[in-house]
């Protein structure tokens, strides 16, 4: 997924960090102000520590500076809980609604676009690039302004007890600033691809673990591990340069400091030497030097964190540009007309992106409201995409497609597909209840209507072995159950929608004869008050078609009954001839 957030332009990046956390603008700012307390708290501790000597010095009672002092101290690091406490919540908050409109995005995006990604790299968008987010749009904006007013201040608070040596301190600081500003956005740089590389490391993980069944029965683990381990290695590899780069960011700071205070000890002792500047004042000016390792390194770790969340942004970014599907507004959308529907393909071509070669070619056909219509053909010939295009999955290249006289594309896309029931050709099941899975088109179906469909797919027959019934969970993908279990879950779902529209692609492919022969008589129940679409290999499933269309590369060939195909279509012919349906390969 390449990025074309920023456009050349450094300050979108910028734009788009500040817009999350501009929700909590209120909330940042208490946390600023009570930090900056705090560190004006801090700032007074080196005067106090002056007022202590001085009055050791002089013979005087120390106990009103030692208090002043030891309740600058508690109060700072009071008041530094406090707004670690509100910078921490607001963090919390941004992570939590990047996360959701990430999710809500994704959901949103059409089957063709979706195809393209790599699902392992989505997920590392929504889980560790959300979370690099979290401080980068919070604490560090607040940190990175806290340290520059600290700085400011402590510079002013140097100048006050002596410019001569202010002057030595920010000489030092100038060659480190120069230093830093060329080695920052080389962490921004590495940043963003070691999150790249995270999200391929996810990518190869979720290929394999999606495979998990495969990669065991191939005795393939080792192979993958191999793959997984070259993937791993990149995220390392990136890693340890941002971890160089920040490491060195580090260093310069710390080099800043500590060669500040050997030049201001060699140029203050002299000076206190000469008698040009009291001993108090030295212990001062070097305390301060101390004091700005804390904003010091504030700064810079805002300027790596920022870097990272920068990168963060633009990777997020990428997600929000995609097209998406109109959201669904209020409640879930519900069929407005009722009765079975019609169905028209008007000189309907397609091919999915990427592909050379179309899928379908000048399809056309029409089916009445009510009864059954099947499509047959050899695997590849068009079968599931004429259903994925009644769906809107895809657009056609051209052509036109008609749902009661309407083209599709004039549907509102909810409306269309709450008219629809679609069982799919590996029938999914969801890690979630028996009960949730039923209710995923209908949600509020009521336990009447589910024992109903239960019934009606022979699902009866499960449900007294699961061990809390409906509320039982199926486990990742359903693999727990057999083949043909998923498949009656996944038309028990379709059915539980009332649907005018029924699409069954190879509904019946892991169904023993028994089962099939039942659900066989379910669909053509159902065919009296719904419009009926079958896609199938086995041609025992739809002998018994008001329709049959023979799909042949893409093109529609031949249509009629399984009688009147027997004896006019070679294809169909041959196909049934291969499945015992006749003992006629040849006209």
């Amino acid at each position: 997924m390449k990025s074309t957030v920023d456009d050349g332009k450094p300050g979108s990046a910028w734009r788009l960090l500040l817009g999350h956390a501009r929700p909590y603008r209120r909330t940042l700012l208490v946390a600023a102000v009570i930090s900056c307390v705090g560190g004006l708290a801090g700032l007074a501790q080196p005067l106090a520590a002056k007022a202590v000597i001085d009055a050791l010095s002089a013979n005087e009672p120390v106990l009103t500076p030692i208090i002043l002092l030891t309740g600058l101290v508690v109060g700072a690091a009071v008041i530094a809980a406090i707004g670690t406490y509100l910078l921490e919540r607001a963090a919390e908050g941004v992570v939590l609604v990047a996360r959701r409109g990430l999710v809500h995005r994704l959901l949103r995006l059409p089957v063709a676009e979706f195809d393209r990604l790599k699902p392992g790299d989505l997920l590392s968008r929504v889980t560790s690039d959300t979370t690099l987010l979290r401080t980068a749009a919070t604490s560090t904006i607040v940190e990175a302004a806290n340290g520059t007013l600290m700085i400011l201040g402590t510079i002013v608070l140097m100048a006050l007890l002596d410019p001569v040596l202010l002057g030595v301190t920010l000489a030092v600081i100038l060659v480190t600033v120069v230093l830093t500003g060329s080695v920052v956005p080389r962490i921004g740089r590495a940043s963003e691809r070691a999150q790249q590389a995270v999200g391929e490391m996810g990518a190869v993980l979720e290929r394999a673990l999606g495979a998990f069944r495969t990669v065991k029965a191939s005795g393939a683990e080792e192979r993958e591990n191999a793959v997984l381990d070259q993937a791993a290695d990149r995220a390392w590899r990136q890693g340890v340069s941002v971890a160089v780069w920040s490491s060195m960011v580090g260093i310069l700071a710390r080099l800043s400091v500590h060669v500040s205070f050997l030049a201001v000890l060699g140029v203050g002792g002299a000076r206190v030497a000469d008698g040009t500047l009291p001993l108090s004042a030295l212990i001062a000016f070097l305390l301060y030097v101390f004091y700005m390792i804390t904003p010091i390194a504030a700064l810079v770790n805002a300027a790596s964190d920022l870097q990272a969340g920068l990168a963060a942004v633009r990777r997020t970014r990428q997600v929000h540009i995609l097209p998406t599907e109109p959201a669904a507004q209020g409640a879930p959308a519900t069929v407005t007309a009722t009765g079975p529907a019609s169905v028209a393909f008007h000189s309907v071509s397609f091919g999915y992106p990427g592909n050379r070669e179309s899928v379908l070619t000048d399809i056309s056909f029409q089916t009445p409201p009510g009864g059954m219509t099947a499509f047959v053909g050899p695997s590849g010939a068009g079968k599931s995409t004429i259903f994925a295009l009644l769906e809107r999955f895809y657009e056609p290249a051209a052509g036109s497609i008609l749902l009661d006289g309407r083209d599709v594309r004039d549907w509102p896309l909810a409306e269309l597909r709450a008219a629809i029931g679609y069982v799919e050709q590996d029938a999914p099941v969801l890690a979630a209840t028996l009960r949730d899975n039923l209710r995923l088109a209908a949600p509020h179906a009521s336990d009447e209507d589910i024992h109903d469909v239960i019934v009606r797919t022979r699902l009866d027959d499960l449900l007294p072995r699961l061990p809390d019934g409906l509320d039982t969970m199926l486990g990742h993908r359903g693999l727990t159950l057999s083949g043909g279990q998923r498949q009656r879950i996944a038309i028990a779902r379709a059915l539980l929608r009332r649907p005018r529209l029924l699409l069954l692609d190879e509904a019946t492919s892991q169904l023993d004869a028994v089962n099939e022969h039942q659900l066989r008589q379910v669909v053509a129940e159902l065919a009296r008050s719904t419009t009926v679409l079958v896609a199938a290999h086995r041609l025992s499933t739809v002998t018994s078609a008001d329709r049959i269309l023979v799909l042949d590369a893409g093109r529609l060939r031949a249509n009629g009954t399984h009688t009147h195909l027997i004896s006019t279509d070679a294809l169909y012919r041959q196909l049934a001839a291969t499945q015992l349906l006749t003992t006629q390969p040849q006209p």
